[in-house]
C-alpha cells in the first residue's frame, strides 16, 4: 500500500477500501461523483481575494496577511496543505509581524471545498501555531466537516499521484 502515503495514519480498513478504489479504477468517478467541478481560483490576485473573504468572515481581529500565494514549490507529502509563515522583525522601536500563506499549485484546479479547507487549515495557524486542540476547534468553526474534507483531499491527492487529475 505504498500508493496511500497520504493515508498512512487513518485506520487499515479506511485504507483498504481506497485501495479497493484504485485497484479497479473507480476512485476517479468516486471523486467526481462528490466533486464534479474544479474550482476557477486560478491566480494569486483571486486566491488572495478568497483567503481574505474567509479571513474577514471569520479572523477579523486577528494580525494582517502580508501575501498569499500559489507556490509550485511546495512539496505536496511535506506540505499537502500549503504552508503558513510569521515573521517578526524589529523596525525601530516597533516590532513588525508578517504573515504569509502559500498554498501549492496542485491546488489550482482542484474542488473547492479542498481549497477552502486547506485555507481554513492555514488561516487557523494565524491564532494557533501548533496543530492542537483549539487549532482544529477553530478549523471546525471555520469549516463544521473539516476532517471529512481533510481525509477526501488525501484520498484525492492519491488519485492525483497515481491517475492524475480528476478532471482531465
Amino acid at each position: 500500500m505504498s500508493t496511500l502515503k497520504y493515508l498512512v495514519a487513518y485506520p487499515a480498513d479506511v485504507q483498504a477500501q481506497v485501495a479497493q478504489l484504485l485497484q479497479q479504477n473507480t476512485l476517479r468517478d468516486f471523486l467526481l461523483k462528490r466533486y464534479p467541478e474544479p474550482h476557477n481560483i486560478a491566480n494569486d490576485k483571486a486566491l488572495r481575494e478568497y483567503i481574505f473573504d474567509l479571513k474577514n468572515q471569520y479572523l477579523k481581529s486577528s494580525s494582517p496577511l502580508s501575501k498569499v500565494i500559489y507556490d509550485s514549490k511546495l512539496h505536496v507529502v511535506r506540505n499537502a496543505l500549503g504552508t503558513h509563515s510569521f515573521v517578526s522583525r524589529v523596525q525601530g522601536n516597533k516590532l513588525k509581524s508578517k504573515n504569509e500563506i502559500r498554498i501549492s499549485s496542485v491546488f489550482k484546479k482542484a474542488p473547492e471545498a479542498f481549497l477552502n479547507m486547506i485555507a481554513v487549515h492555514e488561516l487557523a495557524h494565524i491564532r494557533e501555531k501548533e496543530h492542537n486542540k483549539a487549532f482544529y476547534q477553530l478549523c471546525e468553526h471555520m469549516q463544521p466537516d473539516y476532517h471529512q474534507l481533510e481525509f477526501e483531499m488525501r484520498v484525492y491527492l492519491t488519485q492525483l499521484e497515481t491517475h492524475g487529475s480528476i478532471y482531465d
